[in-house]
Parts: C-alpha cells; sequence; structure tokens
C-alpha cells in the first residue's frame, strides 16, 4: 500500500531533513507534495538524490486527498492548518510546540512511547517532542524500566540549528567577522553566539525559567513517567548542528554502571560508546547526519544513594525532528493499521 504525503514546511532545515529521511528509508509514498508559504512557492525542494519537487502554496492547499502531513512550519502556523489537514481526514504529524501538552494528542518518541498512538484517530494530530527532550528520554528509558528514575538535572548545549537557518547564518558571519576584527551585533540572539555560550533558549517565565526547561520538564513527565522530578538548565552554544546533555540520575532502586551500560548497549535508537581514555566519547560533531541518540561518559554519582551521570549527544535536526516525525508515520502503518485513502 502506498500513501499520498504531504511535507508543510518543506523549504525550512527539518523539512528538507524530512524530505531526504522518506526517500532514504523507502516510504511508501505513492506521492509527495512540499508546501510552505506564498512566499516560497515555485521554489525547488530535493526528494531524495534524483527527484525536485515545486513547493506549493500551503493556505491554498486542499488535505482531502493526502493520507499523512509531517509538519514543520511553526506554532502559528500549525495552530490554523493542523486542524484543518486533521479535519479532511489527514493524520497529522507536528513538530511544533503548538500541540505538545494538549491532553488528547500523544506526544510520542516511537523507542519510548508508541502506545501513545492507539488514540491518534481521536484528534487526527500527533506532536513531535522538542528536540533536547527526545533524545535524553530515549536514553533513559530502559533505565527508567529497570530502576524507575526519581528526579532528573539536565544541563543543555544546543546548537544554534535549533533556532532556524538565520542564527545558522548569524554564528557563521559572526565567526568570519571576528577573525578580520569586526563586530557583527546580534539580531537572532540576545548576545554574541560566535565563541560564546548564551544560556537562555525561549522566553524567560515567571519562576525565572525559560520555556525551553519548561517544556524539558513537562515533555519528559508527558512521554516517560509523570512522576519523575526534572530540572533543566539549557544552554545554546556555538555549534552549527548536533544537541549535547550531562544528565544526572537518581533512581529508586539500586542501578550499577555496568547494569546501565548493558541496558543501553541494547535498547533501540540507542549506541553506547563509553571507553575511559582520551577520546572515548563522542561529540556533536561526529553525530551529524547519524539516526542514533549517542551515550558516553556513563559514571556512578558518588553522592547519591543510586544515580548516575550521562552525556548524551544527537543530531538535532535528524533524530531530534525530522527523523522521529517519520518514525512515527512508519508505525502508524505497521502497527496501528493506518490505510490510504482511495484513489
Amino acid at each position: 500500500m502506498s500513501y499520498h504525503l504531504a511535507v508543510v514546511g518543506a523549504t525550512g532545515n527539518v523539512g528538507r531533513e524530512i524530505l531526504q529521511i522518506l526517500a532514504e528509508r523507502n516510504f511508501p509514498a505513492a506521492s509527495v507534495t512540499a508546501l510552505a508559504s506564498k512566499n516560497s512557492v515555485g521554489r525547488e525542494v530535493s526528494f531524495g538524490e534524483e527527484q525536485i519537487l515545486k513547493v506549493q502554496a500551503l493556505e491554498d492547499f486542499d488535505f482531502a486527498h493526502t493520507d499523512i502531513a509531517l509538519f514543520s512550519p511553526g506554532a502559528s502556523v500549525s495552530k490554523i492548518h493542523a486542524p484543518r489537514a486533521a479535519e479532511a481526514g489527514c493524520v497529522v504529524i507536528d513538530n511544533t510546540s503548538y500541540f505538545r501538552m494538549d491532553k488528547d494528542i500523544p506526544l510520542v518518541v516511537p523507542e519510548v512511547n508508541p502506545q501513545a498512538l492507539k488514540d491518534y484517530r481521536k484528534r487526527n494530530i500527533i506532536a513531535n517532542p522538542n528536540c533536547s527532550t527526545m533524545q535524553m528520554v530515549v536514553a533513559l528509558k530502559p533505565l527508567h524500566d529497570a530502576a524507575k528514575i526519581k528526579r532528573i538535572v539536565v544541563s543543555t548545549y544546543q546548537s544554534v540549528s535549533g533556532s532556524g537557518k538565520e542564527a545558522m547564518d548569524e554564528l557563521y558571519d559572526q565567526t568570519k567577522a571576528l577573525f578580520i576584527h569586526d563586530h557583527l551585533e546580534p539580531s537572532k540572539f540576545t548576545k554574541r553566539i560566535a565563541f560564546n555560550v548564551i544560556p537562555h533558549i525561549d522566553v524567560f517565565m515567571e519562576d525565572g525559567s525559560t520555556k525551553e526547561e519548561w517544556k524539558m520538564v513537562q515533555e519528559t513527565k508527558k512521554i516517560l513517567d509523570p512522576g519523575i522530578d526534572v530540572t533543566a538548565t539549557c544552554v545554546r552554544v556555538p555549534v552549527f548542528v548536533g544537541h549535547s546533555e550531562a544528565v544526572n540520575i537518581e533512581f529508586e532502586q539500586h542501578l550499577e554502571v555496568d547494569e546501565a551500560c548493558e541496558l543501553l548497549s541494547e535498547a533501540p535508537g540507542v549506541v553506547l560508546y563509553d571507553r575511559r581514555e582520551d577520546g572515548g566519547y563522542i561529540t556533536p560533531a561526529e553525530c551529524v547526519g547519524e539516526d542514533a541518540v549517542y551515550v558516553s561518559r556513563v559514571r556512578k554519582d558518588p553522592t547519591l544513594r543510586s544515580g548516575l551521570n550521562l552525556w548524551i549527544v544527537s543530531d538535532n535536526l535528524r533524530k531530534g525532528a525530522a527523523l522521529n516525525a517519520v518514525q512515527i508515520a512508519e508505525a502508524l502503518i505497521a502497527d496501528f493499521g493506518l490505510q490510504a485513502k482511495a484513489a
């Protein structure tokens, strides 16, 4: 059976990655339509190595004959057009933040909580988590199943691609300018990002946390377990692609380092690379273009009765967004009987 797909936000970083992954994984697509704003109509995007798609206008598109739409256009756009597509009988997999905390919409990472997809027809919309949350819960799922996580303390080191192409351009331009003793004022970020780190992602909230930190707390509870206490500090770093996280975990039951490593080495979506030697860990530069969530630096926290520290790295555009959306679509077909509409 083949399916009619739409990729919404096809000209953006994540939209282009979705198109690439659909082609790489030989997704059973009868057709793929690239959608974006009217300003992008007529632009060309690649679907795989050989096929070129011309972008059509999202505003005018009729989803009545589309089976699955993978959305990544920004929350304000998804707010309007995702329900419109869902009402037309199209299953929407949305990568924006707009629907994530809606109690009737599943927030899904296929390696962690695929069972949440069982009621997807209730709203015909499925939410993709925040990229930082996603890579963390993939790594923590097998450990939680084994010893029940009580508390998580996470510090993130998030690449500029998480803020889009303009943010990547700003890092590039500022870096180049500094080498010729020039200075470019920040426009996308609040302070200079080149050769700097910024402890501020998204807007500030009343309690002093940022929206990005709030997302990590609430999404982890919704996906993994509402009983887990989570505290996060999210930092933007001068890396183009690839998010990193230092994670401290407190467990209810005892878990040895060797046991944790064995569980991680067998977990779906996880690659354990942990050698206690120079270079025996994965950095964001090494994870670009890879599907896995990489775990390194697994070690005991001696200040807790049962605690571990981990270093987690993943490609935020790929597994952190595009790949997860495609995996959800694959799970709908393979495990939840999604049927293509009659031609």
